[in-house]
């Protein structure tokens, strides 16, 4: 991305004058998806040829269970939800089963779901028993009465929907264990660990044209203290809106929220698709409107990510606006990610030069 349009697209924020007519109405039957399974420091060299074949076909299950719902005229929220549960249940992603250990040996739960539509949203965050968390999340936002419920309150809202519980032993592996372990015994820090955020989520655009995300996470190695990161936080990690675009994040929580990664991204994209702007540096002017080209949406992330990195913080983004352009940004060496739209793209990558 250029520093003209960086300082371009910064510079809306300033621009009240500029305002005007919403951005260009959604194509009817257009759809677009992408999902992610964590960022972080991902090398060829570290990774064999069969594992990276196993990580890629389950990316790729998951991308095709959102997209046959999109395909086949389903919800954005039901796409979502279609891929995230699976990788929920696949130990090699740190969400549901597979989950890292906190430092007492538990395995707590966070997950986010946001439905672009009218805002609606729920959150759950240190849940232990709830074998999908994404449901969890997805029932508090049905329910309507709050939005963020945590810890035993929410497992007991859980029981009363009648959502599924797993024992421990569910969400337990014993390459999460041994890294608790040796985090401990190294003295080492959850980043030196992990090495890669193995969070999940999901950002859909439906042929209604209504925009949708999620994301699920274990956390990070030997958080303690009730730690919460980005993830179900609405606004940081996650975040959809039909005006702008849907976000998943996934990263180095703490400097996630205090950019508030999501909303900021769709902030900068709503007032950049109102701005009568007669010419706009990778932006493609529609009768005096911006529309929310491929190319301006990943400046916008990028310039996001930018900010993430100028405090510390590290990890990546994947981003669907309602002209069905999809996204990723990373600042990692890599991202589990993939995507497919309506036009026939179809493609899951792990590293950055892919």
């Amino acid at each position: 991305m250029t520093r003209s349009f960086t300082a371009l697209a910064l510079g809306l924020l300033a621009l009240p004058a500029l305002l005007a007519t919403p951005a260009a109405a959604h194509d009817e039957g257009t759809w677009s998806f992408a999902i992610h399974g964590g960022a972080g420091t991902l090398s060829r060299e570290n990774m064999t040829p069969e594992r990276e074949a196993e990580y890629e076909a389950a990316l790729q299950t998951a991308l095709d269970a959102g997209a046959a719902v999109l395909r086949e005229g389903g919800t954005a929220m039901d796409a979502v939800e279609a891929a995230i549960l699976l990788m929920e249940d696949d130990p090699k992603f740190n969400a549901g089963r597979g989950a890292v250990f906190t430092w007492e040996g538990a395995n707590e739960l966070d997950a986010a779901v946001m439905d672009g539509r009218d805002r609606t949203a729920g959150a759950v965050t240190g849940v232990t028993a709830t074998k999908n968390p994404i449901l969890l999340a997805r029932a508090v936002m049905r329910d309507g009465r709050h939005v963020f419920l945590s810890g035993e309150g929410a497992e007991e809202f859980a029981r009363e929907q009648g959502i599924e519980t797993a024992e421990p032993a569910w969400f337990q592996t014993e390459a999460r264990r041994e890294a608790l372990e040796r985090m401990k015994a190294e003295q080492l820090s959850a980043y030196d660990v992990d090495h890669k955020f193995g969070t999940v989520g999901a950002v859909a655009l439906d042929q209604a044209g209504n925009l949708a995300a999620g994301t699920s996470t274990g956390g990070m190695t030997g958080k303690r203290w009730g730690r919460i990161g980005d993830a179900p936080m609405i606004g940081a990690g996650t975040y959809a809106d039909n005006r702008s675009c849907a976000v998943s994040a996934t990263g180095a929580g703490e400097y996630f929220i205090r950019v508030g990664v999501a909303h900021e991204i769709c902030t900068r994209l709503r007032l950049a698709g109102n701005t009568a702007l007669a010419e706009f540096d990778n932006g493609l002017p529609e009768g005096g409107e911006i529309r929310l080209t491929e190319k301006l949406v990943e400046g916008v992330a990028d310039a996001v990510l930018a900010e993430v990195e100028e405090l510390g913080g590290d990890g990546g983004v994947i981003v669907v606006a309602p002209s069905g352009a999809a996204v990723f940004s990373f600042n990692t060496s890599g991202m589990y990610r993939g995507r497919a739209t309506s036009e026939g793209v179809n493609e899951v990558a792990i590293f950055a030069e892919e």
